[in-house]
C-alpha cells in the first residue's frame, strides 16, 4: 500500500501550525507546471476588474477536477497564494513541499478554528491572497456540489476584497469518474473581483450568500454544447456508472456498468450511447443529459430518505490518515449510516485509540460526506473525518453507494439543521 504510516504513529497533524509564503524556489516550478499541464488545453483566461488589485484578497474557486489546482496559479500569476488543501495532499507530497506550495491543511467537512485563524494569517500577516475551494470535492457529473451555506458570513467576517475563479473544461477532461483517463477538451476561466473591500461593507450577508453561490453554477454540458466542443474519446464513457448509479429505466441500483463509449443496466438490458456532444442517447433515439439523470438520483435518494426507508449497513476495510506520515490499515469492520448520520466500528481497534470508537458522526454536523470512485486504485471510498483523523472506508458491497450515501448525507443535514 503507497503513503504507509510505517510506525502506526496516530499523532494528529498540527493544524495550528501558520502557513508560510510559497517558496520562491519553489515558484518558477509551480508556475511552469501550471503553464504546461493547462497549455495543452488552451486555456484562456479572462479578468475582470483585476485591473490594480493587490493583495490581500480572498479567492472563492469551482472545483471541477485535478487541474483546478493549476488553473488557480495561473490565474493568480505573478502573485503567490495561500490554498486551503485537504491534507491528504500532505501526505501524498511531502509536509514540507505541501507547506512551502503554500497549503493550508484542512479535514473536509470537519469544523477547526484553526483553520480560520490560519486564513486570517496567510491575508494580514503574509498579505496573500487565500484560494478556498467552497465544493469541497470534485464534481460527479459536472454540475456545482452542495455549498456551505456561511460563504456569506465567512466573506463579511474576512473583510477583504472578493474575488471568484470560475474555471471550464477541467471536468470534461478528467471527469471524476475517470481522472486515470485524460479526454482532448478545452478549458476556459474567468477571474473576477467580485465586490470591493468598500462594496462588502454595504452588502447584507445573506444577499452576499446568493450572490456568491451564484456565481459558482456552472454546468460543463451545457458549456460543452455553447463551445460546439467535441469529445471523441473511444472509452469516454468508462466509469459513468459511478454517479449514475441507478438505472433511469428500470429504477434498479447497482445494476448499472460502462465500457468504451456505452453506458448500460444490467438489470433491464438498456443501453446508452455518450456522444461526442455530451449527451446520452438510448437505444430507441432518446436523448438523456447526465446531469438531469444524477439530479433524479438526487430526487430518488431524497424521496427515500423522507419516508423513512434509507438505511446502509456494509462490511467495510478501514484505512486511517493521522497525519502526513500515511495511511494506518484498521482492518475490518461495519459502517452504519441513517438519519442519525455515519457510524463506524471496527472489528479490532488498535490500543491507544480505543477511547474513539466506535465514531459516530452525527448527521447535524456533516453537510457532505467526501467520496472517492478508485482512491488510488483501492476502490470505491466514504471519508468520515474527525478534528484528529481521517478514516477511509472501502467495500466491494454493491450495496455501497458512495454517490447515495452523498445524497443522503446532504439531505439529512438539510433536513436537520434550521439554517438551511
Amino acid at each position: 500500500m503507497a503513503l504507509v504510516n510505517k510506525h502506526a504513529d496516530f499523532t494528529p497533524f498540527d493544524m495550528a501550525e501558520k502557513p508560510v509564503r510559497q517558496h520562491p524556489l519553489l515558484m518558477p516550478l509551480l508556475w511552469g507546471a501550471s503553464w504546461v499541464m493547462t497549455a495543452r488545453f488552451g486555456l484562456h483566461i479572462r479578468k475582470i476588474r483585476m485591473k490594480g488589485l493587490k493583495p490581500p484578497f480572498l479567492v472563492l474557486a469551482t472545483h471541477q477536477g485535478f487541474s483546478d489546482y493549476f488553473i488557480a496559479p495561473r490565474a493568480l500569476f505573478p502573485y503567490r497564494a495561500n490554498y486551503v488543501s485537504d491534507m491528504e495532499g500532505f501526505a501524498g507530497y511531502g509536509k514540507w513541499f505541501y507547506r512551502h506550495g503554500g497549503c493550508i491543511g484542512k479535514r473536509r467537512y470537519t469544523p477547526d478554528i484553526s483553520v480560520m485563524n490560519n486564513i486570517r494569517y496567510a491575508l494580514f500577516t503574509l498579505h496573500q491572497p487565500v484560494v478556498l475551494f467552497p465544493e469541497s470535492r470534485h464534481c460527479d457529473a459536472g454540475v456545482t456540489s452542495t455549498l456551505p451555506e456561511n460563504l456569506g458570513r465567512l466573506v463579511k467576517v474576512l473583510g477583504v476584497p472578493l474575488v471568484i475563479l470560475s474555471a471550464h473544461g477541467s471536468y470534461l477532461a478528467n471527469p471524476f469518474w475517470d481522472e486515470g483517463h485524460t479526454r482532448r477538451s478545452r478549458m476556459a476561466a474567468t477571474l473576477e473581483l467580485l465586490y470591493t473591500q468598500e462594496e462588502l461593507q454595504a452588502i447584507p450577508a445573506d444577499v452576499l450568500q446568493k450572490n456568491i453561490v451564484q456565481h459558482l453554477q456552472y454546468d460543463e454540458y451545457a458549456w460543452q454544447a455553447e463551445q460546439h466542443l467535441l469529445i471523441s474519446s473511444p472509452d469516454r464513457a468508462q466509469g459513468l456508472h459511478l454517479p449514475l448509479y441507478q438505472c433511469i429505466r428500470c429504477g434498479k441500483e447497482g445494476q448499472m456498468a460502462s465500457g468504451g463509449s456505452r453506458l448500460f443496466c444490467k438489470s433491464c438490458g438498456t443501453a446508452w450511447e455518450l456522444l461526442p456532444d455530451g449527451d446520452l442517447k438510448a437505444e430507441e433515439g432518446i436523448l438523456q443529459r447526465i446531469p438531469d439523470w444524477y439530479r433524479w438520483e438526487r430526487q430518488q435518494t431524497q424521496a427515500e430518505c423522507k419516508a423513512g426507508r434509507y438505511h446502509l449497513q456494509v462490511h467495510v476495510r478501514i484505512e486511517a490518515l493521522p497525519n502526513e506520515k500515511g495511511f494506518i490499515p484498521l482492518g475490518k469492520g461495519t459502517l452504519v449510516h441513517d438519519a442519525g448520520g455515519f457510524t463506524l466500528m471496527p472489528d479490532n481497534v488498535p490500543e491507544g485509540i480505543r477511547d474513539r470508537f466506535p465514531l459516530h458522526l452525527p448527521s447535524r454536523q456533516l453537510t457532505s460526506v467526501q467520496t472517492e470512485y478508485d482512491y488510488r486504485g483501492r476502490g470505491k471510498c466514504l471519508v468520515l473525518s474527525t478534528p484528529f483523523c481521517c478514516y477511509y472506508v472501502y467495500s466491494d458491497d454493491p450495496a455501497f453507494l458512495v454517490t447515495k450515501a452523498e445524497f443522503a448525507a446532504e439531505y439529512f443535514y438539510a433536513d436537520i439543521s434550521p439554517n438551511v
